[in-house]
């Protein structure tokens, strides 16, 4: 590619009156170059069981080709059609409430041998009829992938079967592990092991998520390697990963390994919505672009986001163009909407696409004309973005599970505090970085390259191997800077509580212990030699830390906890080591940074004093430009400060370092030097 990809989902069998002509010439008029067909319509490819219709899919290509738009093919294998659930019932997903229905989508088990029968043989068919096409550039295998609960007697047969292999076949080592003798969960035999969606035991449950998470792995990678059979060099091999969802994209997938499934794609590929209007920040944005960039540190494609989306969402002026930059400045080798039209029935009736039902100009639809135009005129100067950033998160899938089994806030009773999650967590720390434009990446347990950043940040990593944690002593001991949050190293990789002092193996680079933790009440976060107006409030949950090697940065302001640590920095060979035992607000966790962002040698506001709502990005584009973007997430204009001479891309003035600028609402500028 040597532009952006601009484009949509399209749905030509979708349409109740002929559209193919008309809506290719709307594209072409708002600069699309690139559409995403297929995935969704296996009933319409398979009408019948081994019949097969790809007309739609046929004369959407022809359109395509004869006006020089890419296509993306999807598979189709997502929503199974009726004829199969009708023939073999069995393909749909067992859960822990028993066996679906018919009716949504993405209901089946992905294990089960007839689903990938007939899954594998129209997955087949269709490459015969696309991978040979011109305007084919890649395909996206399945969509928005996950394992669906599918926990069923084949399933349950596959994890013993796993069980076995990774105990190699000791029942006494599975029972330590797990502590099965609780309850008398024991097992004396391999044949009696239990159905496991019964299970209290946190430990098995854990671990049963984790072979979950490895199915989606599989299957996807199953179906990778069916259309690489079909694949030219020239033709790339993608999914669309998605996030844990609170309404819209919010934190790490609970259900799926990103990091491993990504290994299975030649470009990751990523689905990102997020509240526009007043409630538009652009983290949503930058999260998951940060997050689905890490996965192979490289590039990837936005293939779904948001044109109008839920009546809600429908953009302020403005806004659609600040996102899709907002999404580039990520490193997206593409901005593309779900979808182009607006559907006429069915369970997405209402989440609308660039058109609406009328099929009619609108605003959202030219702004994306104004985006589009942009795109062939600075394009290549934006594609294939670098970033090379000093900080990153750790997150862990483990953690995540392990602390849906034993919550950070489980216990505090009906009147303990507000509910705090893992993902939470990960995005206080994220958010806090993002809103004073501290770029980072992401990092997981497997991850190998702890080394070249400067600043690493870890979320309540509960669950996690010894391995790990003798990583990140390591890391710190060779000059890193590190913080840690409360809930860390509490447990081993089997979600078994450490009979250790806690926090378990870092407490060497943290200097730092503590045997007790609580549900504050009224608790103030108090700092050493603190102004009152430093005061922060303690949320949710505490730990009472105890100083051995470390400063205090802060203690507890209670009448009953104020003997004890609350924040602690610690020197540790070449670096630093930081540890924050509760939960605060986003100030009192910058202020914990402001020290960390010191010591690993990073300038917090890389626009020399742009804060939040002005947001700061930056890459190195295939020039060797240093390209910076200027964002301003409010409705009131704000004035940036540039921090290098350079060109605006977009109108083409000059700026100069140390210079001022005004930023419209809802407004950006891109700036090259």
């Amino acid at each position: 590619m040597d532009g952006i990809l601009f484009g949509a989902a399209y749905y030509d069998e979708y349409m109740p009156c002929e559209r193919l002509s008309e809506d290719v010439r709307m594209m072409k008029k708002a600069g699309i170059n690139t559409v995403r067909i297929a995935e969704s319509t296996w009933s319409t490819c398979e009408p019948q069981e081994g019949v097969f219709d790809f007309s739609h899919v046929e004369r959407v290509m022809d359109a395509m080709e004869e006006a020089g738009i890419h296509v993306i093919i999807g598979t189709p294998t997502y929503a199974v059609p009726t004829w199969m659930v009708k023939s073999y019932p069995e393909v749909l997903a067992e859960t822990a409430n028993g066996r679906g229905r018919y009716g949504a989508r993405q209901i089946m088990d992905i294990t089960h041998p007839v689903f990938r029968y007939y899954a594998e043989r129209v997955i087949r068919e269709l490459m015969k009829r696309t991978a040979h096409r011109k305007c084919v550039i890649g395909f996206q295998i399945d969509n928005e992938t996950k394992h669906y609960g599918t926990a069923g007697k084949n399933v349950q047969e596959r994890f013993v079967k796993y069980l076995r292999e990774k105990f190699q076949g000791d029942l006494e080592a599975l029972n330590a592990a797990f502590g099965l003798d609780y309850w008398s969960n024991r097992i004396n035999a391999w044949e009696d092991f239990p159905d496991v969606r019964g299970t209290i035991n946190g430990s098995l449950g854990a671990e049963f998520e984790k072979f979950q998470r490895m199915l989606v792995t599989e299957y996807l990678g199953w179906q990778a390697d069916i259309v690489r059979e079909y694949c030219r060099e020239d033709q790339f091999v993608t999914h669309n990963f998605d996030f844990d969802w609170r309404g819209y994209s919010y934190g790490v997938q609970p259900n799926v390994d990103h990091f491993s499934a990504a290994k299975k794609l030649s470009i990751a590929g990523v689905d990102i919505y997020h509240p526009t209007q007043d409630s538009l920040t652009g983290a949503e944005i930058a999260f998951g672009g940060d997050m689905v960039r890490s996965l192979k540190q490289d590039n990837y494609l936005l293939l779904e986001t948001e044109a109008q989306g839920f009546p809600g969402w429908l953009p302020y002026k403005g806004q659609l163009r600040l996102q899709a930059y907002s999404h580039i400045a990520s490193g997206a080798d593409s901005v593309m909407y779900w979808h182009w039209h607006s559907l006429h029935n069915a369970f997405e009736t209402y989440w609308k696409g660039l058109l609406s039902q009328d099929f009619q100009e609108n605003a959202t639809y030219l702004e994306a004309c104004t985006i589009g135009k942009e795109f062939q005129e600075i394009g290549s100067r934006l594609v294939h973005l670098k970033k090379k950033n000093e900080a990153a998160i750790l997150v862990s899938n483990e953690a995540l599970t392990a602390l849906k089994w034993f919550g950070i806030t489980a216990g505090a009773g009906p009147a303990g505090g507000e509910v705090v999650e893992y993902n939470d967590v990960v995005r206080w720390m994220y958010d806090t970085l993002y809103k004073r434009n501290v770029e980072c990446d992401f990092l997981w347990p497997e991850s190998e390259n702890f080394g070249q950043y400067k600043l690493i940040l870890v979320p309540a990593l509960y669950s996690v191997p010894d391995s790990l944690l003798g990583k990140l002593n390591r890391y710190v001991e060779e000059g890193g800077t590190l913080v840690a949050t409360f809930k860390s190293a509490f447990t081993d990789e089997n979600v078994k509580v450490s009979h250790e002092i806690q926090p378990r193996i870092i407490r060497d680079c943290l200097g730092v212990h503590y045997h007790q933790f609580t549900f504050p009440k009224e608790v103030e976060l108090a700092w050493e030699a603190a102004r009152e107006e430093d005061i922060a409030q303690v949320k949710a949950f505490m730990e009472l830390l105890i100083p051995d090697t470390a400063k205090v940065l802060a203690s507890y302001r209670h009448g009953n906890w104020g003997e004890y640590a609350a924040v602690t920095r610690n020197s540790f060979g070449k670096g630093q080591a930081y540890y924050i035992g509760c939960m605060t607000g986003e100030d009192g966790l910058a202020k914990i940074l402001s020290g960390a962002f010191q010591d690993a040698g990073i300038a917090p506001a890389e626009g020399m004093g742009n804060r939040f709502p002005v947001i700061v990005r930056k890459g190195t584009n295939g020039f060797g430009k240093t390209v910076r973007f200027y964002f301003n997430y409010s409705g009131q204009g704000q004035e940036v400060q540039y921090a290098a001479d350079g060109t605006e891309l977009l109108s083409g003035e000059k700026v100069a370092a140390g210079g001022h600028g005004l930023l419209p609402a809802w407004g950006l500028q891109v700036v090259e030097g």
